[in-house]
């Protein structure tokens, strides 16, 4: 069975909180953009949490049996995209995400509140 794209955010944030991600903003792009619904961007202190944060959310999308579509970045841990299709995980290492600043690359996307 299909997930919606805010199931697949859902268990994403879910996952990443597990592995004690920072500074998690998710950006809704639709209507915004093509490439996705939604982007989740957040970042972890070390390779090795950068790491574990990717993981963690991999295994995730092959529990609820979810396509990963591209999975990059891992081996270096700076920047790890992991691309599920309708949501995109970006996972920074602390000190890249403010080089890159996608948020601003974005910034007409509204952020989402979590409830």
């Amino acid at each position: 069975m299909s997930k919606t794209p805010e199931q697949v955010l859902n268990f994403v944030i879910n996952a990443v909180e597990d592995k004690k991600a920072m500074d998690i903003v998710t950006l809704d792009l639709n209507g915004i953009s093509l490439i996705a619904d939604y982007f989740v961007i957040c970042h972890g202190n070390s390779e090795t949490q950068v790491q574990a944060i990717a993981t963690e959310a991999r295994k995730k999308a092959h529990e609820y049996g979810v396509n990963i579509r591209s999975y990059e970045g891992i081996d270096t841990a700076r920047w790890v995209l992991l691309d599920l299709g309708d949501v995109v995980l970006h996972v920074f290492h602390r000190d890249d995400r403010s080089y890159y600043n996608i948020e601003r690359l974005w910034s007409d996307a509204k952020v989402v509140e979590r409830v």
